[in-house]
């Protein structure tokens, strides 16, 4: 499988080599030879893998624009991954410290906000067992809101990591033993990230890729049911609606008028 070396990066224990490792998991995802996406996309990302416990004293790879410096802050769109002691990595999207230049265009965009929802919304439902193994903020660019402090304590191990970068992520897995749920992790955040940039899977990786796009678009625009619209105005002023044409928000609205206020 194209993501073999960089699941085994995330579920190996954080020793020797982090950097070499990374490097190897990266090359591996370019070419025809056993890449999932073509060689000319490698051009689109840098890897920034410092020694462990160097540069802010968290642990990480990242897969940043490559405008960005060899060292230091950096900004803009990242995929990365955090190492925790005992247990496999913790890895999302994330938003430069330095800001959203030069990614503003694809962080602030409404579809990629609904998409990263989508896809943590899709990994809880089909491949959590128990407690919760993905997240993801509302809007991108809002990194004056860290992740929610439930969070934080549900994913205690990796409290460094959020500490410190938790209001510069903005989606997140968290895997469990199950490397097939870590593969279909990747598969969603890396397929959306060179997507992003201009860049599709392979042919022979398309059909992959079209099976995990269509589970987590199932969950792109969730239902949402009459009585749940009637719990919310039972303690606010008003509820948003949102939806194709079609969809019966409409409906919806004036049958609760009917119904349930008397006109």
């Amino acid at each position: 499988m194209a993501f073999e070396k960089l699941v085994e990066v995330i579920h190996s224990s954080v020793d020797a080599g982090w950097k070499d490792r990374n490097e190897a998991a990266l090359a591996s995802l370019f070419g025809s030879a056993e890449g999932r996406y073509p060689q000319a996309a490698s051009g689109e990302i840098a890897l920034r893998a410092p020694a462990m416990g160097g540069e802010t004293g968290v642990s990480f790879a990242a897969y940043i624009h490559p405008s960005n410096p060899p060292s230091g802050a950096y900004s803009g769109l990242s995929f990365v991954i955090f190492p925790a002691d005992g247990e496999p990595c913790l890895l999302g999207l994330v938003v430069g410290t330095q800001g959203l230049t030069p990614d503003e265009a694809i962080l602030g965009r409404p579809g990629h906000a609904r998409k990263t929802k989508a896809i943590c919304g899709w990994l809880n439902r089909r491949y959590r067992k128990g407690s919760r193994i993905a997240w993801a903020k509302q809007d991108p660019t809002r990194t004056d809101i860290s992740v929610p402090d439930e969070i934080k304590k549900e994913w205690f191990s990796h409290k460094a990591a959020l500490d410190r970068y938790g209001k510069e992520v903005y989606a997140l897995f968290r895997p469990t033993n199950d490397k097939a749920a870590t593969e279909a992790a990747l598969t969603a955040l890396l397929d959306l990230l060179f997507e992003e940039r201009g860049y599709g899977p392979l042919a022979r990786w398309q059909p992959s890729a079209e099976e995990v796009r269509s589970g987590w678009l199932d969950c792109l625009m969730p239902g949402v049911e009459r009585h749940e619209v009637k719990a919310l105005l039972d303690f606010r002023r008003y509820v948003i609606l949102q939806g194709p044409p079609g969809t019966g928000k409409t409906k919806m609205a004036l049958d609760l008028l009917g119904d349930e206020y008397k006109g």
